[in-house]
């Protein structure tokens, strides 16, 4: 049986739909050629997702745990796509059959964490999102990323986190703080490219 993704933005986005004529190996260069875009591993990604995603599910207990081995499989491929060379010394291999042995490496290597330990929603960040946002998040000042992760991930408010700063040496206010994290989302937005932006960020036109 195969277990559907659920629905994501990627795959109705004009940017991605004017990819889909293009073969896997063109899609591919040009992921390598354009870091600064993200549409082209967003094509890969509309391409093959469903079927790492199936692969994935089969293999492990939970849905919560099946997403979060996805995210982290598209984060490693990623990376790995960066110098992949469909031709060094290997004629006959596919991109299909790489992304296929990723996925297996990764279900058969990874240690994922219990459920009740991971945060992680696909349907929230799709993960070629994820994977530009970390990206954007490795290029913030690491006072900006500090505020974004205690804010985020931990959940403290401007108070708690101006404390933690003060017990660090650094003499701020909670307003401070605040205007902090302001310029910390400007930031990592402005990280961002342009097209990832436009994929996921930008708001439907309002239909009168």
């Amino acid at each position: 049986m195969t277990v559907q993704l659920p629905p994501l933005p990627e795959i109705h986005h004009p940017k991605i739909q004017a990819l889909f004529q293009k073969s896997d190996r063109e899609l591919v260069t040009l992921f390598q050629r354009h870091p600064e875009e993200g549409q082209y591993f967003a094509a890969i990604f509309c391409r093959y997702g469903q079927v790492l995603y199936t692969l994935i599910s089969t293999a492990t207990r939970s849905p919560v745990q099946s997403d979060y081995l996805f995210v982290k499989t598209w984060e490693y491929i990623y990376h790995e796509m960066r110098v992949l060379d469909l031709r060094a010394n290997k004629p006959h291999l596919s991109l299909q059959s790489w992304l296929i042995n990723i996925a297996a490496m990764m279900i058969n290597r990874a240690e994922v964490p219990p459920v009740e330990e991971i945060q992680y929603s696909l349907k929230d960040t799709p993960p070629v999102f994820w994977c530009y946002l970390n990206q954007a998040l490795n290029q913030l000042a690491g006072n900006l990323r500090l505020v974004l992760l205690l804010s985020q991930t931990f959940q403290w408010s401007h108070t708690r986190i101006a404390a933690y700063l003060h017990a660090e040496g650094e003499s701020i206010s909670a307003s401070e703080v605040k205007q902090l994290l302001v310029k910390a989302y400007h930031a990592l937005e402005d990280a961002l490219p342009e097209d990832i932006r436009d994929i996921y960020l930008a708001q439907p036109a309002v239909t009168v």
